[in-house]
């Protein structure tokens, strides 16, 4: 059984998410040319290249570009440090409205829709979004460990497609070129042999679902998303001879449109798109520049507050200590801070401190009189206290 990992957030519908692995050389060249490309036939509003920082191994690739017309979406990928067998990269996109899968792949503005480069490897299995991938033969422990990595985290829907009968050249192209671009660069198609009915739909016991005879079945991550129910996401047949599969189709899209949580790691992506997007345009860089003028403002008006508010309290401290020295009350020691510091605000503390110190020390003021009502009655020295008579 697989161990449910804790929970995540789920999503904005506004974002599109997606991963992989470039292993072919200079991928960071490849970017820099699709882009360019791009811009000169007008596809993208505008793109640029973050600098590094001093030390940074990453490199961070911003684009803006207009869907359904006046639609604005934002996009950054970023390229992890290269390693031997690629450069991992992050794609994070929002748009201004809700995501239609109907929309441009993300992906395509980055990489070139071309098969020879190799960007779209699932870096968890090394297999391709763009390309249908047989599982391995004969072997259940390393179909159950391929299908787990394909799933954890989150990031890609993943089926798998039972061939009946082994197919022709139209059959054994790829079923993911029928899905809605926003849909193609996200989905791993996973395909069992004839002979593989029965050890694979043992490896897919532990996810809950099994793959009919010439069918197919949308795999669940774990934990499954919030509504899926393994029935409404079986197809019965799946007919590999190059139509299009309305069925399975209809499965997909219907699967990537339900809740599900953030994919594993994707915080600090979309973090970055939200709060260190560069890419602005005059009317942005503008009300950037309002914001931060409006929060300096605030940070100054509270700066102001606190000293106005310190200075106070100093003045209730010195007339409480004014108050003692009439008194003639000796003033005692200053009480060492207690380890655990109580509730409240220090300044509240210590205004509330000064008024019973104040109070305290006009309690202990003598009141006027008070030695004519504690001694002997005031006078000019006789005394009127009745005599006792003679005889």
């Amino acid at each position: 059984m697989r161990t449910s990992p804790t929970a995540r957030p789920t999503p904005s519908t506004t974002l599109w998410l997606a991963r992989g692995r470039h292993t072919g050389p200079d991928a960071a060249d490849v970017v820099r040319r699709t882009l360019q490309r791009l811009k000169s036939d007008e596809v993208l509003d505008d793109h640029m290249e973050v600098p590094q920082a001093d030390g940074e191994a990453r490199q961070v690739f911003e684009a803006r570009w207009k869907v359904a017309g006046t639609v604005t979406v934002r996009a950054r990928l970023t390229l992890a440090p290269p390693a031997e067998d690629g450069r991992d990269w992050v794609l994070a996109a929002e748009a201004e409205a809700a995501w239609d899968q109907g929309w441009p792949s993300p992906a395509t503005m980055f990489w070139p829709d071309d098969p020879d480069v190799a960007w779209d490897h699932e870096p968890g299995t090394g297999v391709r979004f763009r390309e249908a991938t047989h599982l391995p033969a004969d072997d259940d422990k390393e179909i159950r460990r391929l299908l787990r990595s394909a799933v954890r985290g989150g990031w890609s829907v993943n089926f798998v497609v039972h061939e009946a009968m082994t197919p022709d050249e139209r059959g054994r192209r790829p079923l993911g070129t029928f899905l809605p671009p926003g849909l193609r660069h996200r989905v791993v198609e996973h395909r069992a042999a004839p002979e593989q009915l029965r050890i694979v739909n043992r490896a897919l016991r532990e996810f809950g679902v099994q793959v009919p005879r010439g069918g197919a079945v949308v795999l669940p991550p774990d934990p499954a998303p919030e509504g899926f129910e393994a029935d409404d996401f079986s197809i019965r047949t799946v007919f590999l001879d190059g139509s299009r599969p309305d069925e399975l189709v209809d499965a997909l899209i219907r699967y990537a449109a339900l809740p599900q949580p953030l994919p594993q790691d994707a915080e600090r992506a979309v973090a970055e798109l939200r709060d260190e997007w560069r890419l602005m345009t005059l009317e942005e860089q503008l009300d950037h520049e309002r914001r931060l003028v409006a929060m300096y403002a605030e940070a100054l008006e509270a700066m102001t507050k606190s000293r106005d508010l310190y200075r106070e309290a100093a003045e209730r401290a010195h007339e409480a200590l004014a108050v003692y020295r009439e008194a003639g009350v000796e003033i005692p020691a200053q009480p060492q801070p207690p380890a655990t510091p109580p509730a409240g605000s220090p300044l509240q503390q210590l205004t509330r401190t000064f008024e019973r110190l104040k109070f305290s020390a006009k309690a202990l003021r003598p009141a006027a009189g008070g030695d004519r009502e504690a001694g002997d009655p005031a006078g000019d020295g006789t005394d009127e206290r009745p005599r006792p008579t003679d005889g």
